[in-house]
């Protein structure tokens, strides 16, 4: 039975051959530390957990949800928008739920993209950007995130006939994997380059939370005109802990939404109630969880980071994100063999940069993902073990 020609560019290869590798060192007896994988390790506060197991025993909990997302809950979304990032917002035209930012992300290119249309995807970058294009059968053109270049694309590098052909461009700052951020002034850029061409612009926000050092990420959907061309995606699983609740919203554009409002419509019947009920008490609740959430990833990348620094393997400190992007150390090879050669003498599992994307050679992904006891130990691994 052959697969679809969509399906046949997909892979999740890297990601396998992790989790493969994670238990033949297991099996092996070796105490593995694990910050490969982007979900994180703490529970929600207890009042949205108190939110959702009383929701469920609500009359008609375990109906259907709207596709379009409760009312309440899109208001809360509009009202959470208005206060954080000084946007306004039109809770029934201009906010959709989703089951996750990656439900929105992956479907919205099946709402604009038709076979051979240019996507603009930054590369490196998180991998449901490319196979949302590739399943909707359209053409992904990477968008080189250089170093030298504070990872943000270069707009003026695009040739001018991939721009005036491209249909729609995907962006995310604070950035997932390269814990890269953007200001206003570069998102000014990106919309003027996005409605000078005619392109859909999609934002993924969903780092906005997780910041440092008092630095507080801004929204695509600030600058002048971006509701025009620009939606925006946010999550609750990174901010609130709730990765395994599935629950997201994407606001802006509203021509856009309607796009992306029909093939949910014919995909899904919308947010399991309680859930959206738990994101209410979450959003709207006390925000100091969420802060005591940030300065604890601030620690932990401050272990990470000064420690490894203290070993001799260099590398920045992010703003945000709950990710490291560390450049690999000279004289080993590939990200690959990197990745292999460290989990094999030290236990630690990390990701290649090149699961990200060509340009992500060079690099390795970490992710903050485990205690500051549990971090200390990793790098007191790497220190004996390595001489960089």
């Amino acid at each position: 039975m052959e697969t679809a020609r969509r399906v046949k560019g997909l892979t999740s290869a890297v990601f396998s051959e992790i989790d493969n590798l994670k238990h033949k060192l297991q099996e092996k007896g070796m105490d593995v530390i694990d910050l490969s994988i982007g979900s994180p390790d703490l529970p929600p506060a207890p009042h949205i957990v108190k939110a959702l197991v009383e929701a469920m025993s609500e009359p008609g909990a375990f109906s259907y949800a709207l596709t379009e997302g409760l009312p309440e809950f899109k208001q809360t979304v509009a009202d959470w928008y208005r206060m954080r990032f000084g946007v306004s917002l039109d809770p029934e035209r201009e906010v959709l739920s989703l089951m996750g930012s990656q439900d929105g992300l992956a479907h919205i290119n099946l709402a604009f993209v038709n076979p051979g249309d240019v996507v603009l995807v930054p590369d490196p970058g998180y991998p449901i950007y490319r196979t949302g294009v590739k399943l909707a059968e359209g053409e992904v053109y990477p968008l080189p995130l250089l170093e030298e270049n504070d990872f943000l694309p270069d707009f003026e590098a695009i040739p001018d006939e991939v721009a005036k052909k491209a249909k729609m461009m995907i962006l995310n700052y604070p950035n997932n994997p390269v814990a890269a951020t953007a200001d206003l002034d570069f998102f000014e850029q990106a919309v003027e380059f996005a409605r000078a061409n005619e392109i859909i612009l999609c934002h993924d926000v969903a780092y906005s939370e997780l910041a440092y050092d008092g630095y507080r990420p801004p929204s695509i959907l600030q600058v002048k005109g971006a509701k025009d061309i620009c939606v925006e995606f946010h999550s609750l699983s990174k901010t609130y802990n709730m990765a395994g609740c599935r629950l997201g919203f994407v606001c802006g554009c509203a021509k856009v939404l309607d796009g992306l409002r029909v093939v949910k419509s014919n995909i899904d019947y919308g947010v399991f109630k309680a859930v959206q009920k738990a994101g209410i008490a979450a959003l709207r609740g006390p925000q100091d969880y969420v802060r005591a959430t940030a300065n604890l990833y601030q620690r932990r990348r401050d272990i990470l980071v000064d420690g490894l620094r203290e070993a001799g393997w260099m590398m920045e400190k992010p703003r945000a994100s709950m990710f490291v992007w560390a450049p690999v150390p000279t004289g080993f090879g590939s990200s690959r063999q990197f990745v292999w050669e460290l989990a094999e003498r030290t236990g630690v599992l990390v990701v290649p940069g090149d699961a990200f994307g060509e340009r992500g050679e060079g690099y390795v992904r970490i992710g903050l993902v485990a205690d500051e006891e549990r971090l200390e130990e990793a790098v007191k691994r790497i220190h004996q073990n390595f001489g960089f």
